[in-house]
């Protein structure tokens, strides 16, 4: 394939808090790195989070910053390192986000590269160029060729949403047959929703809008609320589930939500799974956290190690 010089890519301003079309050099892989031809990257809740003032210390390393931080493609040309050679042309490939680190320490294989023990961290489409582009360069050590079965320009959202969701539902760590509340049934509720009924688990679906409660109950959740309409939401799950879920996952980027959870929980044993990331910091009560009434856990995309494509 003819590489081109230059290619167009969706860059942001934080000059004018805009995205810009612009004409910019293809990157050259590194030693350790694969050129991919972009075919789908798309867009996430955290990468409206440069447009949105907020308190989560989201990083802008450059400017303007090429974003999109979920992506897949087809490899166009490798680095000469022995790991990044093991790509071919042509290979249909996803790949996390996060370049220049180690992916051998203990963060980086079993909780999140950000962590990573050199301190040499940055992820792409936040801290450097993303993929909404043409092309892109990634690191071949957090990049997978992709199963036959899926299509590398429809599998992008699987590369964050997609396994941020899993996480959230199998890292609570459930008896089959345990409930679950998906608070926000929307681009990752929807996902969990599918997941947890896989491994088994009942599940209740909880939104503000008719759209994403019907969809909660088209990927099967056994029951659904609107607590913007049904006041008594609440009362009713805890009847439903003879106290209260067993984790209550809450996909969505509203500070309310997470106010509402401890609720929904069974006592004692109940878990608040933090998925979403809202503009302020969520606040749980400590002396319910000491006294044991719930525990909390969270959830995000993961190292490469931790992915659910082996």
């Amino acid at each position: 394939m003819a590489i081109p010089k230059t290619m167009r890519a969706q860059q942001y301003d934080a000059r004018d808090n805009k995205l810009h079309l612009n004409e910019i050099p293809v990157p050259q892989p590194r030693e350790h790195e694969i050129l991919i031809k972009i075919g789908c990257a798309s867009l996430c809740h955290s990468d409206i989070m440069h447009f949105e003032p907020n308190d989560q210390n989201l990083i802008l390393g450059q400017n303007p910053l090429t974003i999109g931080h979920e992506g897949t493609g087809r490899v166009v040309a490798t680095g000469s390192g022995d790991l990044a050679t093991k790509f071919k042309e042509g290979d249909a490939v996803g790949f996390i986000c996060a370049v220049d680190c180690c992916f051998e320490c203990y963060p980086c294989k079993n909780v999140h590269n950000m962590w990573c023990a050199t301190g040499n961290v940055n992820m792409q489409g936040f801290s450097v160029d993303g993929y909404f582009a043409e092309y892109a360069v990634v690191d071949a050590r957090g990049a997978m060729v992709l199963p036959a079965n899926l299509d590398p320009r429809e599998s992008a959202p699987l590369f964050c949403a997609g396994v941020t969701a899993y996480h959230a539902i199998a890292d609570c760590e459930l008896a089959p047959g345990s409930w679950i509340a998906a608070i926000g049934c929307g681009g990752l509720g929807h996902m969990g929703i599918q997941y947890a009924k896989a491994m088994g688990y009942k599940v209740i679906g909880v939104d503000i809008t008719d759209a994403a409660i019907e969809e909660a109950k088209s990927c099967g959740a056994d029951h659904t609320f609107n607590s913007m309409t049904d006041k008594g939401y609440k009362e009713k799950i805890k009847e439903l589930t003879g106290g209260g879920v067993h984790a209550a996952v809450n996909f969505t980027a509203s500070k309310k939500a997470y106010s509402d959870c401890p609720a929904l929980v069974k006592p004692g044993v109940g878990m608040i799974m933090v998925v979403g990331i809202p503009l302020q910091p969520i606040e749980f009560n400590g002396l319910d956290i000491a006294m044991g009434r719930y525990r909390i856990k969270g959830s995000n995309n993961g190292s490469k190690s931790r992915c659910f494509f082996r």
